[in-house]
């Protein structure tokens, strides 16, 4: 937590996200501010370093849905800032459309919207399984013989 490099890019994301989240709703704030948080896997558990940033939404956001994901995607924390600047060099220097790579995955359930950024997964375009992730930058061709579970 005391690593200054951390902190700032930390800092940056959190200011990515909460402007995202000023594109759909009003009084966006930053309620918690960098802080240690456990994620519980099956294989141990993971520290990671949070923020928690929220806003209003309208009353009739549930009619909307579809629209303020997408008027916040692809995600700050992706693209970085000035974030349409961003994307209009991936898109000429890409030429192909990302599909869900760098979208959100999520469970609407209840009421409740639990998500998260697509940086890694893998995805079967009919002719083929490839492995795309954020830090590599490219889509990887997985073999064809490994078994998916």
């Amino acid at each position: 937590m005391s690593d200054k490099k951390e902190a700032a890019e930390h800092a940056t994301i959190v200011d990515l996200i909460r402007n995202d989240l000023s594109r759909v709703a009003e009084h966006v704030r930053v309620d918690k501010y960098r802080y240690i948080d456990v994620l519980h896997t099956n294989k141990g558990n993971i520290l990671q370093t949070s923020s928690e940033i929220s806003g209003k939404l309208p009353t009739d956001y549930q009619k909307h849905i579809g629209n303020i994901l997408d008027a916040m995607l692809p995600a700050g924390s992706i693209t970085g800032a000035p974030k349409d600047k961003t994307m209009e060099i991936i898109h000429e220097a890409e030429g192909y459309d990302r599909g869900f790579y760098t979208g959100i995955m999520g469970i609407y359930n209840n009421g409740e919207l639990n998500s998260a950024v697509m940086i890694r997964f893998l995805e079967n375009d009919g002719q083929g399984t490839y492995f795309k992730a954020y830090r590599q930058g490219s889509f990887l061709p997985c073999h064809r013989r490994r078994k998916l579970v």
